[in-house]
């Protein structure tokens, strides 16, 4: 018996990985612009930039990506007035037509293309060696260490992206929700927004010292059921989740200047500049001075 044999189409195929980004920029960063002949995305992972696409100029906010097509001249700028930016920067080559759909379109994330690009970030981090966060070093390093098949993962997933935002784009109409059932989206949503509601919790008082049963007192949930939402929701802990936001704002806070690193530990709840120092290393991987200094450095570039 024979068995036929159908190949399979490729509406998007990604061909080549050109550079892969996470920059970190300080106000008053400049990026005179650059045109190149393959595909680019920027993504803002927080703040918001300027950024021109040959004559159109953007504002885009946090989690908003826009996507640059092959030969558009394209600038970055992020303004004194303007809240420094996180940006995820990734370049591709892809000759498949469909991209097309996506030239010069501005798009807000939703959840699922926010996982899946975090998904992508987490893979390039594993595939590939430092630095993520210097707009002159475009070639990429691979890593000895990387995980099985991470280069085949970002590729996988960010066509995936790129998929899932020209079926959206194409078909706003069609929900993904509408093909689920509504009890579990129910629930899906209910604990989203629990979550949602401690962290940003934790964002309104990162300047004090909160407990585990503090804030299963607050929330009236068990530190089983708040342990269980987080690893489910952000991959971490409750209170790695708070330490994690008191060293993000500690970043915009030395980027901002406005204060030392002594005002900026005691404004985050911290009783000694050695424990904020400890946590800012093990997390940013070097000391706040060194930071400070790297990202006004980045002005200069």
């Amino acid at each position: 018996m024979q068995f036929p044999r159908l190949t399979l189409e490729e509406s998007i195929t990604i061909r080549e990985l050109i550079s892969f980004h996470y920059f970190e920029y300080a106000k008053g960063f400049v990026f005179e612009g650059e045109q190149h002949n393959f595909w680019e995305i920027l993504y803002v992972d927080k703040g918001e930039v300027e950024v021109r696409a040959d004559e159109q100029v953007h504002v885009l906010q946090q989690g908003q990506l826009i996507v640059h097509q092959p030969e558009e001249f394209h600038t970055v700028h992020v303004k004194h007035s303007y809240k420094p930016p996180n940006l995820i920067v990734i370049a591709f080559s892809s000759d498949s037509q469909a991209m097309m759909q996506l030239a010069r379109k501005i798009v807000a994330l939703g959840d699922r293309e926010r996982n899946l690009l975090s998904l992508i970030v987490q893979e390039g981090f594993q595939a590939f060696l430092p630095p993520f966060d210097s707009p002159s070093e475009h070639a990429l390093e691979r890593n000895p260490a990387a995980p099985f098949a991470a280069e085949q993962m970002i590729k996988l997933q960010l066509e995936l992206l790129l998929i899932t935002l020209i079926r959206r784009l194409g078909q706003p109409a069609l929900q993904d929700k509408g093909r689920l059932k509504q009890s579990s989206l129910q629930k899906e949503k209910a604990e989203h927004d629990i979550v949602a509601s401690i962290v940003a919790y934790l964002q309104a008082h990162l300047a004090e010292t909160l407990t585990l049963d503090t804030l299963c007192q607050t929330f009236h949930l068990g530190k089983s059921r708040m342990k269980e939402l987080f690893q489910s929701q952000r991959g971490m802990g409750v209170m790695e989740t708070f330490k994690v936001l008191k060293i993000e704002q500690a970043k915009t806070y030395i980027r901002e200047e406005h204060y030392n690193l002594t005002e900026i530990a005691g404004m985050l709840g911290y009783t000694s500049i050695h424990y904020f120092s400890r946590d800012f290393k093990k997390m940013v991987g070097m000391p706040p001075s060194d930071y400070a200094k790297s990202t006004k450095a980045r002005i200069q570039l």
